[in-house]
Protein backbone atom coordinates (compact mmCIF):
# COMPACT_ATOMS: atom_id res chain seq x y z
CA UNK A 1 0.00 0.00 0.00
CA UNK A 2 1.53 3.53 -1.23
CA UNK A 3 1.46 5.70 2.44
CA UNK A 4 -0.62 8.66 1.68
CA UNK A 5 -2.90 11.15 3.27
CA UNK A 6 -6.51 9.52 3.40
CA UNK A 7 -9.18 10.72 1.74
CA UNK A 8 -12.14 8.45 0.85
CA UNK A 9 -13.70 5.77 2.96
CA UNK A 10 -11.92 3.17 0.67
CA UNK A 11 -8.44 4.53 1.00
CA UNK A 12 -9.20 4.14 4.83
CA UNK A 13 -10.71 1.38 4.79
CA UNK A 14 -7.23 0.08 3.08
CA UNK A 15 -4.94 1.55 6.05
CA UNK A 16 -6.92 -0.09 8.52
CA UNK A 17 -6.56 -4.04 7.44
CA UNK A 18 -2.72 -3.06 6.48
CA UNK A 19 -2.42 -2.11 9.99
CA UNK A 20 -4.47 -4.89 11.02
CA UNK A 21 -2.06 -7.06 8.94
CA UNK A 22 1.37 -5.38 10.16
CA UNK A 23 0.10 -6.34 14.03
CA UNK A 24 -1.20 -9.91 13.16
CA UNK A 25 1.55 -10.95 10.80
CA UNK A 26 4.35 -12.37 13.55
CA UNK A 27 3.74 -13.81 17.31
CA UNK A 28 6.63 -11.40 18.26
CA UNK A 29 6.24 -7.51 18.64
CA UNK A 30 6.67 -5.29 16.08
CA UNK A 31 9.93 -3.35 16.81
CA UNK A 32 9.24 0.62 16.84
CA UNK A 33 12.43 1.82 14.75
CA UNK A 34 11.40 -1.40 12.00
CA UNK A 35 10.70 -0.43 8.99
CA UNK A 36 6.76 -2.54 10.00
CA UNK A 37 6.61 -0.57 12.89
CA UNK A 38 7.55 2.98 10.98
CA UNK A 39 4.80 1.98 8.55
CA UNK A 40 2.07 1.24 11.47
CA UNK A 41 3.42 4.59 13.50
CA UNK A 42 2.58 6.29 10.13
CA UNK A 43 -0.70 4.53 9.58
CA UNK A 44 -1.85 5.10 12.75
CA UNK A 45 -1.69 9.00 12.64
CA UNK A 46 -2.87 8.67 9.32
CA UNK A 47 -6.18 6.75 10.21
CA UNK A 48 -6.63 9.08 13.49
CA UNK A 49 -6.37 12.09 11.30
CA UNK A 50 -8.96 11.11 9.11
CA UNK A 51 -11.31 9.63 12.15
CA UNK A 52 -11.29 13.16 13.51
CA UNK A 53 -12.16 14.88 10.30
CA UNK A 54 -14.32 12.35 9.03
CA UNK A 55 -16.61 11.04 12.98
CA UNK A 56 -16.35 13.48 15.16
CA UNK A 57 -18.40 11.83 18.23
CA UNK A 58 -19.90 14.39 20.74
CA UNK A 59 -18.64 14.10 24.02
CA UNK A 60 -20.72 12.43 26.65
CA UNK A 61 -22.80 14.37 28.98
CA UNK A 62 -21.66 14.41 32.43
CA UNK A 63 -23.91 11.68 33.82
CA UNK A 64 -23.10 9.39 31.22
CA UNK A 65 -19.30 9.76 31.71
CA UNK A 66 -20.05 9.03 35.69
CA UNK A 67 -22.28 6.08 34.96
CA UNK A 68 -19.22 4.68 32.71
CA UNK A 69 -16.53 5.27 35.08
CA UNK A 70 -18.29 3.69 37.89
CA UNK A 71 -19.04 0.38 35.21
CA UNK A 72 -15.39 0.61 34.36
CA UNK A 73 -14.25 0.33 38.10
CA UNK A 74 -17.31 -2.37 38.74
CA UNK A 75 -18.81 0.23 41.52
CA UNK A 76 -22.14 0.68 42.80
CA UNK A 77 -23.85 3.78 43.49
CA UNK A 78 -23.72 2.94 47.53
CA UNK A 79 -20.17 2.69 46.99
CA UNK A 80 -19.63 6.48 44.93
CA UNK A 81 -22.46 7.96 47.73
CA UNK A 82 -19.50 9.70 49.92
CA UNK A 83 -18.59 11.91 46.74
CA UNK A 84 -22.09 13.19 46.31
CA UNK A 85 -22.94 13.53 50.01
CA UNK A 86 -24.95 10.41 50.57
CA UNK A 87 -27.55 7.58 48.80
CA UNK A 88 -30.13 9.77 47.94
CA UNK A 89 -28.21 12.61 46.61
CA UNK A 90 -25.91 10.00 43.97
CA UNK A 91 -29.48 8.69 42.74
CA UNK A 92 -31.02 12.29 42.18
CA UNK A 93 -27.82 12.97 40.37
CA UNK A 94 -27.82 10.08 38.00
CA UNK A 95 -31.18 10.29 37.29
CA UNK A 96 -30.66 13.89 36.28
CA UNK A 97 -32.73 15.33 39.10
CA UNK A 98 -30.22 16.88 40.39
CA UNK A 99 -27.13 18.72 39.39
CA UNK A 100 -23.52 18.35 39.93
CA UNK A 101 -22.26 20.92 42.21
CA UNK A 102 -18.52 21.87 42.02
CA UNK A 103 -17.58 19.73 45.07
CA UNK A 104 -18.97 16.56 43.46
CA UNK A 105 -16.87 17.49 40.22
CA UNK A 106 -14.12 18.05 42.31
CA UNK A 107 -13.99 14.94 44.00
CA UNK A 108 -15.41 13.09 41.16
CA UNK A 109 -12.11 13.92 39.63
CA UNK A 110 -9.85 13.60 42.51
CA UNK A 111 -11.10 9.98 43.58
CA UNK A 112 -12.78 8.36 40.30
CA UNK A 113 -10.07 10.10 37.79
CA UNK A 114 -13.13 11.32 35.57
CA UNK A 115 -11.63 13.94 33.82
CA UNK A 116 -12.63 17.41 34.67
CA UNK A 117 -13.74 18.04 30.71
CA UNK A 118 -16.09 14.88 30.85
CA UNK A 119 -18.26 16.45 33.98
CA UNK A 120 -18.56 20.13 32.94
CA UNK A 121 -18.60 19.96 29.23
CA UNK A 122 -21.27 18.77 26.92
CA UNK A 123 -23.70 19.75 29.44
CA UNK A 124 -26.56 20.34 27.57
CA UNK A 125 -28.74 21.27 30.99
CA UNK A 126 -26.85 24.47 31.41
CA UNK A 127 -28.11 27.13 29.79
CA UNK A 128 -28.96 30.80 30.58
CA UNK A 129 -32.71 31.94 30.26
CA UNK A 130 -33.28 34.00 27.02
CA UNK A 131 -33.52 37.23 29.25
CA UNK A 132 -30.15 36.63 30.70
CA UNK A 133 -28.88 35.67 27.54
CA UNK A 134 -29.88 38.79 25.55
CA UNK A 135 -28.44 41.09 28.05
CA UNK A 136 -24.90 39.29 27.82
CA UNK A 137 -25.16 39.42 23.88
CA UNK A 138 -25.09 43.24 24.71
CA UNK A 139 -21.96 43.17 25.90
CA UNK A 140 -20.14 44.27 22.77
CA UNK A 141 -16.55 41.98 24.02
CA UNK A 142 -18.78 38.98 24.49
CA UNK A 143 -20.58 39.09 21.30
CA UNK A 144 -16.86 39.76 19.92
CA UNK A 145 -15.55 36.19 21.04
CA UNK A 146 -18.69 34.11 20.65
CA UNK A 147 -19.10 35.38 17.13
CA UNK A 148 -15.03 34.14 16.56
CA UNK A 149 -15.80 30.98 16.58
CA UNK A 150 -13.59 30.49 19.41
CA UNK A 151 -16.52 29.79 21.52
CA UNK A 152 -19.63 27.49 20.38
CA UNK A 153 -22.45 29.52 20.98
CA UNK A 154 -25.22 27.93 22.62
Amino acid sequence: MKTKILKTEEEYNEACERVYQLINSSKESIEPNSPEGEEMELLSLLIEKYEQENYMMEAPSPIEAIKFRMEQMNLKQADVAPLFGGKTRVSEVLNGRRALTLKMITLLNRYLGIPLESLISGNKEVKLDPERKEKLLHVSSIKEYLSSGRAAMI
